[in-house]
């Protein structure tokens, strides 16, 4: 259930393919970038690690933003998603070698209990549900290397496997689907 990659270990973070593939959903509640509103909305990355381990980098990414957004918007998503200024995403860009153009078309997201959905044109879709544990209560994580490079709050992320994540872009090096998956509230600040 859990990739090998939240461990932040080089030892323990053998790549069970041989590479790792992923797709990353951000909303964004409230926010904003030098007076530009980013105010509900989400941003999807598709990502890929040839391996053998993520700290290998070398990744491809692609961002993928909702045509309702407008082009600062896209402007300014882009230059934080890219790492470009600062703050959490500054992690995943330094292991970033190849940024593909970004795609803007139909995101749609929902959530609806434990469940979050999210579909991406036809190039798509992400499926998560947290985990309970017998007494009803979410199961976490807490200090990962993803829930600390990511700046979840208190460095703790909710388990939430995927039930159905699929991707297929052409211009990434893999289709993929994914078992992996966490929930969790974030607090970004850059440059």
């Amino acid at each position: 259930m859990l990739c090998p990659c939240w461990y932040a270990v080089p030892e323990l973070m053998v790549m069970d393919q041989g590479w790792c593939s992923t797709a990353l959903l951000v909303r964004i509640d409230e926010g904003d970038v030098d007076g530009v509103d980013l105010s509900n909305t989400d941003v999807v990355m598709g990502l890929h690690f040839p391996g053998p381990t993520l700290f290998d980098g070398n990744a491809t990414a692609r961002i993928y933003l909702d045509e309702s957004t407008t082009p600062e918007q896209r402007e300014a998503l882009e230059s934080i998603f890219k790492g470009e200024r600062g703050g959490a995403m500054a992690v995943t860009a330094g292991l970033t070698s190849t940024w593909l153009d970004t795609v803007v078309g139909p995101v749609e997201v929902s959530e609806e209990g434990d469940v979050v959905n999210a579909t991406v044109g036809s190039t798509g879709k992400i499926r998560s549900e947290r985990l309970r544990n017998e007494g009803g209560d979410v199961m976490t994580m807490e200090g990962t290397g993803f829930s600390l490079a990511l700046e979840f709050d208190d460095a703790r992320a909710e388990l939430a496997p995927s039930a159905g994540t699929e991707w297929s872009d052409p211009d990434l090096p893999v289709n993929f689907s994914n078992k992996s998956g966490a929930v969790g509230k974030i607090n970004w600040s850059g440059d």
